[in-house]
């Protein structure tokens, strides 16, 4: 019997050809994985199309709920954000694809794990660290740093070759990653940062911000325990409520961002990414945070935002170390619950209000009258103890001066 291979496959042109380049060059049986986490239309017609280009069977896993309740729920209630503005939608994706290719290779009895991502993105990391983690001892072959094809027109023309003539065109077009969270798009005029993106063109789940309706929408978001479990009143799962927030989001102009990101691989890179729902998510969380944490955990927690965002981005998710920010995160995340409402328009985010049975807001201290809580007294003596060192420092520098 031959030995198997899992390809990780999205039907795309990239992954079309690799399976008769796997045939040939390796004498595998090609076994298509499609792991589909919330990629839409992309998935119709694809049993068809792996099988009439070889492959001996597909996989469609749906894995919707795991990677949302699993993977994106962490990063949320970490307020994971990479270099401040990347909300890690495809960096979230690939350790669930990564498992579930895995767990199909073992079910199999295959030998190796195939990937079509290029040798210049971060995702070749993120696939192969994900899989190394959880299944050292499988083969992992990567074509992107092995063939010669150079181009699509060389890959449309593999295929032919080998008896694949499907309707892929040479024409060159955005290079796109979507699931639930996000959609990415690089490419075009995009390559070069110093052009405006071409919005009419570009955008897939919502409009330019310019485009979106005169007339704001008002909208709550309650979150239990640092996960949210309804809009407007109305109980939801995770899954759903970020569908709803996507829909709101784009219809909004929401979660649009440009950004130049630096790869693991070293480089950097310029995306635009759309992230509706995800970006009113994240910004409920954090609005919702800042009412319930005391300063000091606040403040240790945003330290740790920046580098779960890091351990995501760089495909570090089965780690002992992300466990262990993840185990922080959890113990800040007993008391995030409470209702967030918002506004929505033209592309803002704007605030309505917040409430929380564990608010450590105290209009009592707060207010600008004096209250019982709070002594302005007490004020005097505590300047006078936390600038001691400011003070000493300064009369010790007067008297080197005077010398």
């Amino acid at each position: 019997m031959k030995e198997k291979v899992i390809l990780a496959y999205s039907g795309g042109l990239d992954t079309t050809a690799i399976i008769p380049w796997l045939k040939e060059n390796y004498n595998y049986d090609v076994v298509c994985v499609c792991v589909n986490v919330g990629q839409g239309n992309e998935l119709d017609g694809l049993e068809e199309r792996a099988k009439l280009s070889g492959a001996e069977k597909l996989y469609i896993e749906d894995v919707v709920d795991e990677f949302v309740n699993d993977y994106i729920m962490p990063c949320v209630k970490a307020n994971a954000v990479y270099e401040n503005k990347y909300l890690l939608g495809t960096s979230m994706a690939r350790p669930v694809i990564a498992k579930k290719l895995v767990e199909i290779a073992r079910l199999e009895g295959a030998t190796a794990i195939c990937h079509g991502a290029t040798g210049k993105g971060n995702d070749q990391v993120r696939f192969e660290l994900g899989i190394k983690a959880l299944a050292p001892d499988l083969k992992i072959i990567a074509p992107w740093r092995i063939w010669d094809l150079t181009s699509r027109e060389e890959e449309i023309e593999y295929c032919k070759k080998h008896g694949i003539d499907l309707p892929f065109s040479a024409d060159n077009s955005y290079s796109r990653d979507r699931n639930l969270w996000h959609i990415s798009h690089e490419g075009l005029e995009l390559e070069d940062p110093a052009i405006c993106p071409n919005y009419d063109h570009l955008l897939v789940l919502g409009v330019a911000p310019e485009k979106a309706p005169e007339k704001g929408e008002l909208l709550s978001i309650s979150f239990e325990k640092g996960i949210p479990t309804a809009i407007n009143g109305k109980e939801m799962t995770p899954t759903e409520i970020l569908k709803e927030l996507n829909a709101l989001g784009g219809k909004h102009g929401i979660g649009i961002v440009d950004i130049v990101e630096n790869r693991v691989v070293g480089m950097k890179s310029r995306g635009v990414y759309e992230t509706p729902g995800g970006t009113i998510l994240m910004e409920a969380h954090t609005q919702l945070e800042e009412l319930i944490l005391d300063r000091a955990t606040l403040s240790a927690k945003k330290e740790v935002a920046n580098r779960f965002a890091d351990i995501v981005y760089e495909g570090k998710w089965f780690t002992p170390l992300r466990e262990a920010y993840q185990a922080f995160v959890e113990v800040t995340q007993e008391y995030v619950t409470g209702e967030v409402k918002l506004k929505l328009y033209k592309g803002n985010i704007i605030k309505q209000g917040t409430v929380s049975p564990y608010s450590l807001y105290n209009e009592s201290i707060a207010s600008f009258t004096t209250g019982d809580l709070y002594d302005h007294h007490d004020a005097e003596g505590f300047i006078n103890l936390f600038g001691l060192s400011l003070k000493v420092r300064a009369m010790k520098m007067a008297a080197i001066d005077k010398k």
